[in-house]
């Protein structure tokens, strides 16, 4: 029996943005994947190309080069009927629940009307019903107290679960979650990746969450494979216990560095700023030359690091790393075939 193909993939995806100051390669060369029910974090710091990799993934931007598959098939050769049904399948979750809902919209009219348009519910009663249960769902009960509401009546986090709920009213395959708890408080947050994973479990949704917290990559998608993203390429790929307990890139390391930890033993260890030799970011219109990373990087090699560009290294059937001095301690030979993505 062939292998089913993963909902969506990501090949060799760049995207450039053109502005009058020059060029902007936002992302550069990225391959992911996810399956049914799997979780894929895509973690890194602000202007990474994280959201960026995201809106191609959902099929809100077409990108420069490369192709964006789902379930095996290029969605921009798709047919319009077929592109339709991509859209259905995969659903998108904002970052900011004070922006992403329409203010003039009830709560039941926010999740009623993507029933009543592509005809999951029939009439008016119906909608309402299922609209009911998708908020039991979310943990939002009784459904009667919300239904009614307008958004500017509700917290940020009831807010932040009705957008949830609205992205399941068509029974998606695949939720793409942007930074959906930055905005939230800490014991609001908890709560919300609890329900997401409930979900995750329940429905068998896959997710491509997106967040800069290794901490919120390491609680909600401990089953899961992490992609650390810098300047618009995958610098570390790999399952996430491995890539949070034994970080390879330098730049994995700096994001666990920056974890708070409540032992203040282990916090006494931490170099300060991650052990990086400047905290400065190159700006995207004037890239280094080499590896991107190399002069912030404590294992910075002049005449290769910052002359070669880094080829995204397998050192084992789990692991791949952008970085020439980590590929060439390792002392452990990748098999030959290994695909990012693949498990």
């Amino acid at each position: 029996m062939p292998e089913r193909p993963p909902l969506i993939s990501l090949t060799g995806v760049s995207q450039t943005f053109r502005s009058k100051k020059g060029d902007v390669p936002a992302v550069d060369d990225v391959d992911i994947s996810v399956g049914p029910g799997e979780v894929l974090c895509l973690v890194g710091e602000s202007g990474c190309g994280k959201t960026t990799s995201a809106r191609m993934a959902a099929g809100l931007a077409k990108p420069t080069a490369g192709t964006v598959e789902f379930e095996g098939k290029d969605i921009w050769s798709m047919s319009p009927e077929e592109f339709v049904n991509f859209r259905k399948s995969v659903q998108y979750v904002h970052q900011d629940p004070y922006a992403s809902l329409n203010p003039i919209r009830t709560i039941h009219k926010t999740l009623s009307a993507p029933l009543l348009k592509h005809g999951v519910a029939k009439n008016r009663g119906e909608g309402w019903t299922q609209s009911a249960e998708l908020l039991r769902r979310v943990d939002l009960t009784p459904p009667e107290s919300y239904l009614s509401k307008f958004p500017h009546q509700l917290s940020g986090g009831q807010r932040q679960r009705v957008a949830v709920a609205r992205a399941l009213t068509l029974n998606p395959k695949l939720i793409i979650a942007d930074e959906s708890t930055s905005m939230l408080d800490v014991s609001i947050r908890v709560g919300m990746l609890n329900m997401l994973g409930r979900l995750r479990d329940d429905l068998g949704v896959g997710f491509l969450f997106i967040t800069h917290d290794l901490a919120i990559a390491k609680y909600f998608g401990w089953r899961g494979k992490i992609a650390v993203m810098y300047l618009g390429r995958v610098v570390e790929f790999g399952d996430t216990p491995d890539v949070i307990n034994n970080p390879q890139h330098p730049y994995t390391k700096a994001l666990l560095d920056a974890v708070p930890e409540p032992d203040p033993d282990l916090t006494a260890t931490k170099k300060p700023g991650g052990g990086l030799r400047s905290a400065e970011i190159p700006s995207l219109r004037d890239l280094p030359p080499g590896c991107t990373f190399h002069p912030r990087c404590p294992l910075f090699e002049e005449g290769t690091c910052n002359t070669e560009v880094p080829e995204l290294t397998a050192l084992d059937e789990r692991r791949q790393v952008r970085c020439h001095v980590v590929a060439r301690r390792s002392t452990v030979k990748a098999p030959v075939g290994v695909v990012m993505g693949e498990t």
